[in-house]
């Protein structure tokens, strides 16, 4: 077993650009002796906090322990990290024995009668003893948080909740772990070269290699986003994408070692106890009770508000499509597997636009140099590529940020899919900002592009770019905070508020300054023409039914699977019944089905919350027109300073609501999504 003496997971973060992890140490086997580690000492900590013989003040309970767990936030934080982008055997086995270990660990410290005491003692003389708004906010999150995991209860319901929270970490952990293991463990092996019909070079490429890697013949299309939606939009063979569409659609769900089903029974039977024990109808109105919706019919409604218009406009793109089927020859319905296909069809045609012909201007290097320059812009940001700093696998890029040649952070950016890697892309903090430690940030972005062949520029999707974007956006949330305490700093912020930032910066990726300057051809550098900017601005909202259909049919399904409480049949029952009751159009599936919605089933970050992003982006439409409507536009610099005042900079230092305000003047409405959507002439 490693010395703790030596383990590089406890290491202080030293050296160059304000410390970072001795990520090339680290190995599976540190970070367990880590943990106990770290635990025992956060532990001894809050036992000095709690036995203190002064009265509670601020200071000597909130502040303090806003300073305790420095070793723990560290250890969880870089678990975290290779949990989700070097997951191979040794880190798998770590999760599940850390799983209830860091629940039981959490339980306990909510669950401290006497540190809850002096909690409350500080928020009842909250507007009493002189603290500033700052630190009133702290008192009032503290004590809320505290007493939403059942700090106020009783002995025996506290002893049932940290069972329940126990069990439900290895349930979690176990769903994740299937999903990444039926990603790994199952794909559509091509064997003949009119397997390839349709598809582009860069995705035979990528197959070509996925073989390779795996010592098969053939072509490999890996059971991850990054693959199977780019061979369903383009693969010629029907028969191929149906096959294709099962494999993904069928992740955890196949009744073997990796079924998930069990689970989500389970999960759902525990939640319902969970909601019950702290004083609410269902887990649905738990989670919408801390959130800026705060109750799940609210959510509800403004779901219900979108869909109809959403199929509708779904069905007039059915229709364009089954139109182009039968032109071609084909007089089978459109299917889920044909969706993307036709849709990619109809593109071509009815806008004279395919990706193919935007593809070669969107350079992954050169859109992330946009970014940077649109931060430079808006914010003052500048970005430096680092090249002394240990990282955990060589695709990993690490950038220093300054303001004025200050440092205002550290940025790694993992852009590309590998075996152990878990797909989508999120945003991570290594270090939240903080100003009581005086430390600044240390932020990543992870995506799951495929990459190029050597010595070739590595080419996205317009919706990767988007997405490429919509992470940075959250980046910048984490980078640009300005507070005081690390739990309200950064993206620590309820959950249909923390998608704002980030849905917000997509806008930028658009604008004619991006365009111009960025999406330059991969072989003559010349920018993307007019001509293109034009189509693609023509056909923004194409294909708007399909993509909010499929988002809010998993929206509504995770409310109502909440709500049902003791009442929920299985999950394919559920899954039928409710998409029937939707009157979800045959031709469109889930995004993401029950078995594999690991939002929802592999933690609570998003669990009965999956509306957060559609909340979020009415919010979003309504920041979006203020600054098209600003005389600067989106690179309006006064604009850009009132959004990073009140919303990028303060964290969860101030109510999201209210943040809103003073950033837009007033509360959203939803008539700017509506417009945002294409739906508001023709289907409101």
């Amino acid at each position: 077993m490693p010395d703790l003496a030596d383990n590089p997971v406890l290491a202080p973060w030293t050296g160059p650009h304000g410390g970072a992890p001795a990520f090339d140490r680290i190995k599976a086997v540190h970070f367990m002796p880590a943990l106990d580690e770290a635990m025992a000492r956060y532990r001894a900590e809050i036992a000095t906090i709690a036995a203190n013989s002064a009265a509670p003040t601020f200071a000597n309970t909130l502040e303090a322990m806003e300073r305790a767990g420095q070793d723990y936030r560290q250890v969880t934080s870089l678990m975290g990290t290779f949990a989700s982008t070097m997951n191979d055997e040794g880190m798998k086995a770590v999760e599940r024995d850390a799983a209830p270990k860091l629940a039981a660990f959490g339980d306990e410290i909510l669950h401290n009668r006497a540190l809850f005491d002096r909690i409350r003692a500080v928020y009842d003389a909250r507007a009493t003893s002189g603290l500033s708004a700052e630190q009133q906010r702290l008192a009032d999150v503290t004590y809320d948080d505290f007493v939403r995991q059942g700090a106020a209860l009783d002995p025996a319901q506290k002893h049932r909740l940290a069972e329940i929270n126990q069990r439900l970490a290895t349930l979690y952990t176990d769903f994740s772990q299937n999903i990444l293991g039926d990603e790994e463990g199952q794909a559509l092996t091509l064997t003949a070269e009119a397997d390839l019909a349709g598809l582009p070079d860069d995705l035979i490429e990528a197959a070509a290699s996925a073989a390779r890697e795996r010592g098969v013949k053939g072509w490999v299309i890996a059971n991850t986003r990054s693959s199977m939606e780019p061979f369903m939009t383009f693969s010629a063979r029907r028969d191929l994408r149906e096959k294709a569409l099962a494999l993904w659609a069928g992740r955890g769900d196949s009744g073997g070692a990796h079924d998930n089903n069990a689970i989500i029974a389970e999960v759902l039977k525990l939640r319902v106890e969970k909601a019950a024990l702290l004083g609410h109808d269902s887990f649905a109105h738990w989670i919408a009770a801390g959130q800026m919706a705060k109750t799940p019919e609210a959510a509800m409604d403004l779901l219900r508000q979108v869909w109809k218009p959403a199929v509708a406009r779904a069905g007039e793109e059915v229709a364009e499509m089954q139109a182009v089927a039968a032109a071609e020859g084909s007089n089978e319905p459109i299917s889920p597997w044909d969706y993307r296909y036709y849709s990619e069809k109809v593109r071509q045609a009815k806008y004279d636009l395919s990706n193919e012909a935007i593809k070669p201007y969107l350079q992954l290097d050169k859109l992330r140099d946009g970014m940077f320059w649109a931060a430079g812009e808006l914010f003052d940001l500048a970005f430096t590529q680092l090249h002394d700093m240990p990282v955990y696998h060589p695709d990993v890029q690490v950038y220093e940020v300054t303001r004025d040649g200050a440092r205002v952070g550290v940025w790694y950016f993992d852009f590309f899919a590998r075996a152990g890697k878990r797909s989508g892309a999120w945003m991570s903090e290594y270090r939240t900002q903080q100003k009581l430690a005086g430390v600044t940030p240390i932020i990543s972005n992870n995506s799951n592009f495929i990459p190029a062949p050597p010595g070739e520029p590595v080419l996205i999707s317009w919706s990767d770019a988007v997405t490429l974007f919509h992470e940075f956006g959250h980046g910048l949330h984490g980078l640009l905070s300005n507070a005081t305490y690390p739990s309200l700093a950064g993206t620590s912020v309820v959950r249909d508020f923390v998608e704002l930032p980030s849905q917000l910066y997509e806008r930028w990726l658009p604008t004619p300054q991006i365009l111009s300057r960025f999406a330059v051809h991969c072989r003559t550098g010349e920018p993307m023409p007019q001509t293109l900017v034009d189509k693609l601005k023509k056909a923004e909202n194409f294909s708007q039914g399909f993509h909010t259909a499929e988002y809010l049919a998993c929206a509504i399904l995770d409310l109502e699977y909440h709500l049902l409480a003791d009442k929920a049949p299985d999950a394919r029952t559920f899954e039928k019944q409710a998409l029937e009751r939707l009157g979800m159009p045959r031709e469109i599936i889930l995004r993401h089905r029950l078995p594999h919605f690991a939002h929802i089933f592999s933690g609570e970050s998003y669990a009965s919350g999956y509306y957060n992003y559609i909340w979020a982006d009415t919010l979003t439409a309504d920041a979006a027109e203020a600054f098209a409507e600003s005389p600067g536009g989106f690179f309006d610099k006064a604009l850009a300073k009132t959004l990073l005042d009140n919303v990028l900079s303060v964290g969860n230092t101030v109510e999201a609501g209210e943040a809103f305000r003073r950033f837009r003047g007033r509360d959203h409405t939803i008539e700017p999504l509506m417009r945002a959507r294409g739906f508001a002439e023709t289907d409101a």
